[in-house]
């Protein structure tokens, strides 16, 4: 049984681009709850909301493309 180094690099290339995904997904949430915070002072209700929600939603992105494959 031989080990084909280019399906490791293309799992390798395909986990690394959804860990980046999950990344920007809850660092644009926090973001978005910090500004909303700043301008609206409701101070630490918006940047929980958002980013347990952006959490939630780069969960649900991630594991659908963990059942596509």
């Amino acid at each position: 049984m031989t080990i084909d180094p280019r399906k490791n690099l293309n799992d390798y290339a395909r986990y690394s681009g959804m860990a980046i995904q999950m990344l920007a997904i809850i660092l644009l949430g926090v973001f978005a709850g910090y500004k909303l915070d700043q301008w609206l002072h409701t101070k630490p209700i918006l940047i929980v909301i958002f980013s347990l929600a952006s959490v939630g939603l780069s969960i649900y992105f991630v594991t659908k493309d963990l059942l596509r494959k």
